[in-house]
């Protein structure tokens, strides 16, 4: 899990638990702290303000980081016809060394030669 050195990172289950005592049974956020040994004790409130903003999709994971750029469909067909036409020309390039060296392809024969 990701977070800063130190950081305590809590069980969903503990994170329920702990909304539940707090808006349900009516505990006091110290009590609750004292029984789970959260370290921070705002830490109640906070997860309490992120239950009455999102429900319970606060406990399903979610993407972390930034969102993958995005390039228009446009854009991205014409970088790939680009690369396409320089791995063409390498290849061309490649294939003609590699013939040189080996003195393949080459027509070396002239007209005494042949019959």
């Amino acid at each position: 899990m990701a977070g800063k050195k130190g950081m305590t990172h809590y069980p969903v289950w503990m994170k329920r638990k702990a909304i539940e005592l707090y808006l349900k049974e009516g505990w006091g956020s110290a009590e609750i702290v004292e029984h789970f040994g959260i370290r921070d004790p705002n830490r109640i409130y906070n997860w309490i303000a992120q239950y009455r903003k999102e429900g319970m999709t606060m406990f399903e994971s979610k993407p972390k980081g930034r969102k993958p750029k995005r390039e228009n469909r446009q854009a991205y067909i014409v970088r790939l016809e680009m690369e396409l036409d320089l791995l063409k020309k390498f290849h061309t390039e490649l294939r003609q060394g590699l013939l040189a060296k080996r003195d393949i392809g080459l027509l070396k024969t002239t007209g005494e030669d042949t019959k």
